[in-house]
């Protein structure tokens, strides 16, 4: 009769092999995102010295199979070391991840304010109370413009201006608000 996991509660049967299969795939990512990342933010990883070394061997391979052996190879070499060795290394990308999705969150607010100028004639003028700085008859003159890009098919250029516009002028704000604060 075989032996399941049920029946001896007391005994410690260790993870499954599905989990260790999970956390082999994970420190795989984590292997990848290691050998993606740029030199300067390994530096500051503090990983061990057999892991970088099998980081560069990794980077200096370009062929697809023999790349994806290494990849392995440098996951086998990760699984030696305790699990909090690469506590740093996660939560240096943790903060790149941040970052970037706060990135992305400004962008998408600027597009949907742009969006905003092309439909509501009064939209712009809210903006130029909160942002004095801005040339209004520059802002004005691309709206009219992108107006008539979207409604005739043209290449959207000065809606893409608009965008480049908004960005600078928040960017340049932001940061004179935060050297006075």
């Amino acid at each position: 009769m075989p032996r399941t996991y049920t029946d001896n509660p007391d005994h410690d049967y260790g993870p499954t092999r599905t989990q260790q299969r999970r956390d082999a795939l994970a420190v795989l990512a984590l292997a990848m995102q290691l050998v993606e990342l740029p030199p300067s933010k390994l530096a500051r990883a503090n990983l061990p010295e057999d892991v970088l070394r099998e980081v560069e061997n990794t980077r200096r391979i370009t062929a697809h199979i023999a790349r994806k052996r290494q990849l392995g190879f440098l996951a086998k070499v990760m699984r030696r070391h305790e699990d909090d060795a690469f506590d740093g290394v996660r939560t240096l990308l943790g903060e790149n991840r941040e970052q970037l999705r706060k990135e992305t969150a400004v962008m998408h607010r600027l597009e949907a304010l742009r969006d905003k100028f092309l439909d509501d004639e009064n939209a712009l003028q809210a903006f130029i109370d909160q942002y004095p700085s801005i040339d209004r008859q520059h802002m004005r003159s691309l709206i009219r413009q992108a107006r008539v890009e979207r409604d005739t098919n043209k290449p959207p250029r000065a809606y893409r201006e608009i965008f480049q516009l908004l960005k600078q002028v928040t960017t340049t704000t932001d940061e004179s608000e935060g050297e006075d604060a």
